[in-house]
């Protein structure tokens, strides 16, 4: 290849998915030139009701970045304009052009800060790299959506899949899931860091953690990034090998900003060199480190994925076990997993009676003076009334007991 052919492969760039199976996407090119201005090529389904607002969006964001002389070829699937700015964004920097101005999307309002005790029962995975995904995921009605940039992202993909992660944080509605986002592996988790930070989310993933160092490099990271926002940005370390599990006390108490811990069984039993099983035999020790850290720290304790996405029974009975370990939730690969997670782990209405009567007699017990606590003949203690207040407290978020109703 010669010097100047070498020159104009770096000037060209090209971004997104062609072809008929492809839905709310779309495939773009950008030749850069030195001359003549802005030359765009539209094909589009929708190209009679919005043509001319997509040729408006792509010269607004040409602007922002600083092209003035280009020539772009779209292809467009019915993409909604937060896709088309981050394919046009990539096909800009893939091209070798060096940006001079910020082509982020207008924000929508940025929703209320998430606690850290939230509920967190089901988290569903979305792959960044796939905005088909985003706009229904809130309607199913998940305790958190994850925009992954890790595993789901082919490593080609990695640079586009963090711009549709920025824009989606900026202008989607997820509906009351908590935005999380799981971030790459550092050193390259830093770039997904820089690109989602200043968006607000309100959990980063930070996965295969070995050891607490890594977390408070993220926590540091995180400082500097959001420098005087105080809005609260939570973390839920990752644990995913041998080294992991081992150290996951002191991975949970690294940083204020830990809420959660959870474990990857995949990659877990792979570093064990193990064939993961429906039933978990090979990860019960893993799984009951991970909950009795978090409780020792303080923090949640959350499950891994259940794979097998038909099989609602099996997951039906894994999610049992794990609230029977301990754990408080676990994750999604599919919206028809997230019914039968919620009612494994939320209280049933036998487990909300009794805890209802056990904080109506220490509060009975607390007005009377009386440091001993009893239902009936049977002495309570402490950590069991603090168990039940739990138990109440979550129900009344759930709805399942009124929230101005007495215990």
């Amino acid at each position: 290849m010669s010097s100047a052919q070498r020159v104009q492969a770096r000037r060209s760039g090209t971004a997104g998915r062609r072809g008929d199976p492809i839905r709310s996407d779309l495939w773009v090119g950008v030749e850069i030139r030195d001359e003549g201005g802005i030359e765009l090529e539209l094909e589009s389904r929708v190209a009679s009701y919005y043509g001319e607002a997509i040729r408006e969006q792509v010269a607004s964001v040409l602007g922002s970045l600083g092209v003035t002389d280009a020539r772009v070829e779209i292809e467009d699937k019915g993409a909604l304009p937060f896709v088309i700015a981050a394919r046009v964004e990539t096909a800009v920097l893939r091209a070798g052009f060096q940006p001079r101005g910020d082509a982020r999307p207008e924000p929508i309002a940025v929703p209320s800060p998430s606690a850290k005790d939230r509920l967190r029962r089901s988290r569903l995975y979305l792959p960044g790299n796939e905005p088909k995904y985003f706009l229904n995921a809130g309607l199913y009605g998940p305790d958190g959506i994850i925009l992954d940039l890790e595993d789901s992202v082919h490593p080609d993909e990695k640079d586009v899949a963090r711009l549709l992660v920025r824009n989606a944080l900026r202008t989607v509605d997820f509906k009351s899931a908590e935005r999380m986002v799981r971030i790459n592996q550092l050193p390259s988790g830093v770039e997904d860091l820089t690109a989602v930070v200043p968006e607000r989310p309100d959990m980063i993933l930070v996965p295969k953690v070995e050891d607490a160092e890594q977390i408070r490099e993220v926590d540091r990271l995180i400082d500097r990034l959001q420098g005087a926002d105080d809005r609260p940005l939570w973390l839920m370390p990752i644990l995913e090998t041998a080294r992991g599990i081992e150290q996951a006390f002191a991975v949970a108490g690294a940083s204020e900003r830990v809420a959660a811990l959870t474990i990857g069984l995949e990659d877990y039993a792979a570093d064990l060199g193990v064939t993961k099983s429906p039933e978990g035999i090979e990860s019960i020790y893993a799984r009951q480190r991970v909950v009795n850290a978090a409780k020792a720290a303080g923090v949640q304790a959350i499950d891994s994925v259940f794979g097998q996405v038909d099989d609602l029974d099996a997951l039906s009975d894994w999610a049992a076990r794990a609230r029977q370990l301990g754990f408080e939730g676990m994750g999604c690969l599919h919206p028809r997993q997230i019914d039968v997670i919620h009612r494994a782990f939320n209280p049933t209405d036998e487990q909300i009676d009794r805890a209802r009567r056990i904080v109506e007699a220490f509060e009975q017990a607390q007005a009377a003076g009386l440091g001993v606590v009893s239902l009936g003949a049977k002495m309570i203690d402490p950590p069991v009334v603090a168990q039940s207040q739990r138990v109440v407290a979550q129900a009344r978020q759930l709805g399942l007991i009124e929230q101005d109703e007495t215990v």
